[in-house]
């Protein structure tokens, strides 16, 4: 089949994604289907059109390729494509509007407070110390990658509160503010792909930051920056929780194919604790990321991968025109 891999775009995780196309590219070719690597730009509909393409791979992150915008376009042009429809991009984009999606199904996460450009910061931090006083994570509500996130472990410090602030609105229009919750970081893949069977959770990874004391930017993709155990050495009944929340925080956002959803595990004194983050629904996709690493512990080669997420993509189809009703005499 001919695939478009969709890569780029006008968001700070770009070079991220250039990244991942390129190796899905290539699991691709190595998978025998024809490929080209387009570039999220305002050309991308003529380019699609011309290309006479059976099926799209978009690997894009951040705004217009993660939010909804890139697959809006898609429904469009009527053309398969792999991951998350509009509505699911949008609201996994969000952390915001993720979370309220999140409680309404009762799974479990980091109580918050929510700041938008404009508000009186200061007054915020009297709440903010009374509700969290052990600490706070400060983030974008629509960043990915851990860009733009601070951890303030000591409220007192309001320097540092005030710092982490700016930062955040330096990337978004509204700030989420968590209770930091500290503890195991994990991950955990779905694979909802119909060439891949029923829906299941992959194996839970455990990630050891090395380049920081937290999962940031730095850890994620900087050589040596973390290291990954898959499966995760937690207790049994522990993981399978892990996998039965990621699931349902992937049906709950109304997410297809695939996904990765972020943990941390244990809380203070509760080591079994458990607390969902965010959604991913297009995670990174080299062959060494997160997501092709436990596929690959669940026995699904990233070859494999990438080709079944675009046959099913193909299997799925696209929407079918429908007759317009008159309008009444």
């Amino acid at each position: 089949m001919k695939i478009a891999v969709i890569q780029g775009g006008p968001s700070t995780e770009a070079e991220v994604s250039r990244t991942s196309a390129a190796a899905v590219a290539s699991a691709l070719l190595q998978a025998g289907h024809e490929v080209d690597r387009l570039e999220l730009i305002p050309t991308l509909g003529r380019s699609l059109l011309d290309g006479a393409y059976d099926a799209v791979f978009p690997v894009t992150h951040g705004k217009l390729g993660e939010d909804g915008a890139l697959q809006g376009l898609l429904e469009v042009l009527a053309l398969p494509y792999v991951g998350s429809g509009v509505l699911a991009c949008g609201l996994a984009s969000d952390k915001v509007q993720a979370k309220h999606a999140f409680r309404a199904h009762k799974l479990p996460v980091a109580d918050q407070l929510v700041l938008r450009r404009g508000d009186d910061y200061q007054a915020s931090i009297g709440p903010l110390v009374e509700q969290f006083p052990s600490g706070i994570a400060v983030k974008p509500a629509t960043q990915g990658s851990a860009i733009g996130i601070s951890l303030v472990r000591d409220l007192n410090d309001e320097t540092a509160i005030h710092h982490a602030f700016e930062k955040a609105f330096r990337f978004d229009e509204v700030v989420l503010c968590e209770r930091l919750v500290v503890g195991r970081e994990v991950t955990c893949g779905v694979l909802d792909a119909c060439e891949f069977g029923a829906l299941r959770a992959l194996p839970v990874t455990e990630i050891f930051s090395k380049a920081a004391s937290w999962y940031d930017f730095q850890s994620r993709y900087a050589t040596g920056g973390s290291v990954h155990a898959c499966p995760a050495a937690l207790p049994e009944e522990v993981a399978r929780r892990v996998q039965w929340i990621a699931c349902a925080a992937h049906r709950a956002l109304g997410c297809r194919d695939l996904s990765r959803v972020d943990f941390v595990v244990g809380d203070g004194d509760d080591a079994s604790a458990i607390t969902l983050l965010e959604v991913n629904v297009i995670p990174g996709m080299t062959a060494t990321s997160l997501y092709p690493e436990a596929a690959a512990a669940a026995g699904i080669p990233f070859s494999a991968l990438c080709d079944g997420l675009v046959r099913s993509a193909v299997r799925r189809g696209v929407w079918s025109a429908v007759e317009a009703q008159p309008m009444p005499a």
